[in-house]
């Protein structure tokens, strides 16, 4: 379905005609396959787990630390992703086609540049970024030899980002989950095939992901070069577009980085109230992140949305996407909200066999159950502010938002007590203070016309 709004010859806003129903149909047709898309990528590392894990304690342990350090590096730079996003979408919706591909492009040669220099740091540096993590011994051993040999696809994980971004901008969502589907296949695959026929071990893990990665990256590198050829929009990497793809996306890096650094925060936290509280928290940190999968996907859609429409000076449609989009982010919010409550009280002995980690599950399930319509609130909003270019004050709030949590997590360190209680107070400081905080910030922002830059 082509949604791109047309704009008047005088320049004067106006609105496309959208019915709601229409408009959902449009939401879900790009929600559905990314949501595909981005579920797909923990597979790589589940599978990877599944199978390093049959080598040995110290290798899996390996694994662990590496695939953090990795996954942490590729989430910094989310921005790839959803800065192309925004920018193409709003080039589209303004009736500038080769614009917007090269924009696109640009921003893929940005992905390799990054990629590449981030292999080089993360081959010279692992043994030292492991060891501040607290690896030593054979866990080193293994987690260094994991992260060199995974390295080298970091060029392919950030151009798929890049790629996936420019698809999204045409709203091509289907593309990148086909993509993502079958990577997944084949890291499974090649893994098994590296580690366990060819005897390469856990080296044979770190090198069928990046053998997929840069796959991927050339299997959604040659619809947007298609796409380019056929708008006539240059290939080559221009050195303006480069730089302004490095800036429009560089608040976007430290609006993930406050987020990132939260995060950390009330991991500290829950390791400091002891074990069960640790077990815990990893298994309702698990479900809270497949949740934020789903409402991710709405937000993709909104970013998609809002960037045509405010290229092509639609304030009307505009404001019509953002309360759809609202709409479905909070309602889907609360099912999910629901569910993880469900599945805390009926399959926590899936999780574990100890009632009293059972208990502490069930305990901050309910917080982040009643919460999660908040959490969809937020996602839409993110993304609605991402596809307006506002990156800049999602920037400013993030360190907000992580100097008002801070507080919260603080006491939580301090005071609240050890075992099952203890998890519940983090999750009414993670789940309700810094995700209402956010929801404040991002709220008190759409109330305004700022963010509406049009054209």
């Amino acid at each position: 379905m082509d949604t791109t709004p047309t704009t008047p010859q005088d320049g004067s806003p106006q609105s496309t005609g959208l019915t709601h129903k229409s408009l959902t149909a449009t939401i879900l047709a790009i929600a559905i396959p990314s949501l595909a898309a981005l579920v797909a990528e923990p597979l790589f590392i589940l599978v990877d787990t599944a199978i390093v894990g049959r080598l040995g304690t110290s290798e899996l342990a390996g694994l662990a630390l590496a695939s953090t350090v990795l996954t942490t590096t590729v989430g910094l730079c989310i921005f790839l992703a959803y800065a192309t996003t925004a920018t193409v979408a709003r080039h589209l919706g303004a009736g500038r086609r080769t614009t917007a591909l090269s924009a696109g492009i640009d921003g893929l040669w940005l992905a390799a540049t990054l990629g590449a220099l981030l292999t080089l740091t993360l081959i010279l540096t692992a043994p030292q970024l492991l060891t501040i993590l607290g690896a030593h011994g054979d866990v080193l051993t293994h987690a260094t030899t994991y992260l060199r040999w995974s390295a080298p696809g970091l060029p392919g994980m950030l151009i798929v980002m890049a790629a996936t971004g420019v698809l999204r901008g045409f709203q091509n969502a289907t593309t990148p989950m086909w993509v993502a589907g079958a990577g997944a296949a084949l890291n499974a695959a090649l893994s098994f095939t590296l580690v366990w026929i060819l005897g390469m071990g856990i080296a044979g893990s770190g090198l069928g992901t990046a053998i997929t990665q840069i796959l991927m990256a050339i299997a959604l590198t040659i619809p947007v070069a298609t796409l380019a050829r056929r708008h006539n929009a240059a290939l080559r990497p221009g050195t303006t577009g480069i730089l302004h793809s490095l800036a429009s996306g560089a608040p976007l890096f430290l609006r993930t980085l406050s987020l990132r650094a939260a995060i950390i925060l009330t991991i500290i936290t829950a390791t400091s109230l002891g074990t069960v509280p640790l077990a815990g928290h990893q298994v309702i940190n698990s479900l809270w992140g497949f949740a934020a999968f789903a409402l991710d996907a709405l937000a993709i859609a909104a970013q998609t949305l809002i960037g045509h429409h405010l290229g092509a000076a639609d304030r009307t449609g505009t404001r019509h996407i953002l309360r759809v989009t609202l709409w479905w982010g909070t309602l889907s919010g609360a099912v999910i909200g629901a569910l993880i409550i469900l599945i805390a009280y009926t399959a926590a002995p899936l999780f574990t066999p100890d009632p009293t980690v059972q208990h502490a599950i069930q305990l901050a399930a309910i917080v982040a159950g009643i919460t999660m319509p908040i959490t969809g609130w937020v996602c839409v909003l993110d993304g609605v502010l991402i596809g307006a270019g506002d990156g800049r004050y999602l920037a400013g709030v993030g360190l907000i938002n992580l100097a008002m949590y801070t507080p919260a997590v603080l006491t939580v360190y301090h005071l609240a007590p050890h075992g099952p209680t203890g998890l519940l107070w983090l999750w009414v400081a993670f789940a309700g203070v810094f995700m209402g905080v956010r929801a404040l910030t991002t709220g008190w922002r759409i109330r305004t016309q700022a963010w509406m830059r049009i054209g």
